[in-house]
């Protein structure tokens, strides 16, 4: 068995231009951008574009409405929230005014009876 031949400078350069060519060659045998295949892919990529944009512009949107009936949801549960809390002050108050009636009227009684 014959051990392993170390290129040369000139195996290496062959190697290169041979690649190169070889590049070459790949890049040449594109479609032009004129060619019909090319400009019908690009309307495809185009067309498909829009379409992810306007589903984009769909999906915001949805973003968005879901938002807005979030806030009004949230602003009537903070008005509900708020209204309770005036409707208990208010009762409070409206208890606390009976009960100072009603220890007025005992306290009258009271001196009434004294004379």
């Amino acid at each position: 068995m014959s051990g392993f031949k170390e290129p040369g400078f000139s195996d290496r350069q062959k190697a290169a231009q041979e690649a190169r060519k070889n590049l070459l060659n790949k890049f040449k045998s594109q479609p032009a951008h004129d060619d019909p295949a090319v400009a019908a892919r690009r309307a495809e990529r185009e067309t498909l574009a829009a379409k992810r944009a306007e589903a984009k512009a769909t999906r915001e949107a949805e973003k968005a409405e879901q938002k807005r009936v979030a806030e009004q949801a949230a602003a009537a549960e903070s008005e509900r929230i708020a209204r309770e809390a005036e409707e208990a002050v208010a009762k409070l108050a409206e208890a606390e005014a009976d009960q100072k009636a009603k220890r007025d009227a005992r306290y009258a009684a009271r001196k009434a009876k004294r004379k």
